[in-house]
């Protein structure tokens, strides 16, 4: 038997969600099969709306949410691993279309799986999570396009979130003048203490703006989608390069192609999901050389599984500061 947070549907269509003991045999079956015991994994905002029924990120019932997680092999159907092996996971549907990571046991395709940095724990990884490893999508992405430190300022916007905690904390180690925009003025120590030389109120960017903006940025790390997004694009400077990756503040982008014609921003999506193994190798051996153990656990809490549906709704409310690791067995 092993405990995991299961969701299912009641009688009226709400989401149930609660802390339930399994047994192997109830693991779904996948094809190349590794079952993997977790460690740790995390709430993410895509584990908030799965796990309240905010939003119809789940695809099918029962789930086990929880879109990523770090483990060790326990047993294994797929060529590459064997039994002990330390192993992550972030995405490929785990935790909306395929039983996740918020379980003491977790059986996946061994396709997914990419080798555990050897110079990270598992709590580290996770403290790190989908939410770091996306940040670090979004800085490759801008290293791709040739924007380094000497270009100007990056933007972060989310910046007291997961993503924008981790893009603050790389883009200001690799020698960027980093600006944070946040509405929360009581973490504004917190942003500075992980390199960000300015705050903005997110007021500024939340609202409806100009299609064309007095240029500033060099490169933007955007969390938040919708009216935020674009204003980043319309006040980002010629050539400048803005990496979109959220949604928090909606799926609508409300911009012309002013800023794209007339100033040749380029505006990249950054899909942490789908990625390929090259570019999940990338991204975790960039982490493991970048961040430094202290900022990963200033930026982390953790807690338990039961703890874990209550943080669930407080994510989607705004109100959790960077990351939450969640120790599984604890």
């Amino acid at each position: 038997m092993f405990k995991a947070i299961y969701l299912t549907k009641n009688d009226d269509g709400g989401t149930v969600a609660e802390v339930k003991d399994l047994t192997e045999a109830e693991l779904p079956e996948i094809e190349g099969a590794v079952t993997v015991a977790v460690d740790y994994s995390t709430i993410n905002f895509k584990d908030g709306l799965a796990i309240t029924g905010k939003s119809p990120v789940v695809r099918k019932f029962p789930m086990v949410p929880g879109i990523d997680f770090a483990g060790i092999v326990h047993a294994t159907n797929h060529p590459k691993w064997k039994i002990g092996d330390e192993v992550i996971l972030n995405g490929w549907g785990v935790g909306e279309s395929h039983w996740g990571g918020l379980s003491q046991y977790a059986r996946v395709s061994g396709d997914w799986l990419i080798s555990k940095p050897t110079s990270l724990s598992s709590k580290e990884c996770m403290s790190i999570g989908t939410a770091g490893y996306t940040a670090m999508l979004c800085v490759l992405a801008l290293e791709r396009s040739g924007v380094t430190p000497q270009h100007g300022e990056i933007l972060v916007t989310g910046a007291s979130g997961g993503v924008g905690s981790f893009a603050i904390s790389i883009l200001s180690g690799l020698g960027y003048q980093v600006v944070a925009s946040t509405g929360k003025k009581n973490e504004h120590e917190f942003l500075v203490s992980l390199g960000a030389k300015e705050i903005m109120d997110r007021e500024i960017f939340s609202t409806p703006g100009k299609p064309l903006q007095k240029e500033r940025w060099a490169g933007v790390v955007d969390t938040v989608g919708s009216n935020t997004l674009a204003n980043a694009c319309a006040s980002t400077k010629y050539g400048g390069v803005v990496t979109a990756c959220g949604l928090a503040g909606g799926m609508d982008l409300p911009l012309t192609v002013a800023p794209f014609i007339l100033r040749g921003v380029s505006l990249i999506g950054i899909d942490s999901v789908m990625a390929s193994k090259d570019v999940r190798e990338k991204a975790w051996n960039r982490l493991a050389k970048d961040l430094k153990p202290s900022v990963i656990s200033e930026i982390a809490k953790v807690v338990n599984l039961q703890e874990a549906i209550e943080i669930g709704g407080d994510i989607l409310k705004g109100v959790i500061r960077g990351r939450v690791v969640v120790d599984v067995n604890g």
